[in-house]
């Protein structure tokens, strides 16, 4: 299994694919895909890979070289329960040690297993 930073000609199609096929996941709606591309690229993307399969990815925002925040995590299904998110986060706290790592969450019970420690909440902020 290789982790690696995201490359937008080698993986932007087959995670698209994988984000599609994630119920819940709009993503790769077409109202959507081509803003979500974008941000793939702007972000801290990584991709984890075994061979030419993509298993998994993050992505995440650094905020003023201060704190990192992860706003996707997601795992293909044949290759849950191998610690891949661990490892792709563990990636991020590597490559950026003297900031610090938040995970936002719709799936706290992950986090809360793999021993994270929660900080607080998000909240939406209701249009007008």
């Amino acid at each position: 299994m290789q982790i690696r930073k995201y490359n937008r000609l080698t993986d932007e199609d087959k995670l698209m694919k994988m984000i599609e096929d994630e119920d819940g996941w709009n993503y790769a709606h077409e109202s959507m895909a081509e803003r979500y591309k974008a941000a793939l690229e702007s972000s801290v993307t990584y991709v984890a890979c075994e061979g030419d399969v993509l298993c998994g990815y993050s992505r995440s925002l650094d905020d003023f070289g201060e704190y990192i925040y992860v706003c996707d995590l997601l795992v293909a299904p044949a290759y849950r329960g191998k610690e891949l998110g661990r490892k792709l986060v563990e990636c991020i706290c590597q490559d950026y040690p003297g900031q610090v790592v938040y995970v936002m969450s719709d799936v706290d019970g992950y986090y809360e297993k793999v021993d994270y420690k929660r900080a607080g909440s998000i909240f939406e902020v209701p249009r007008r």
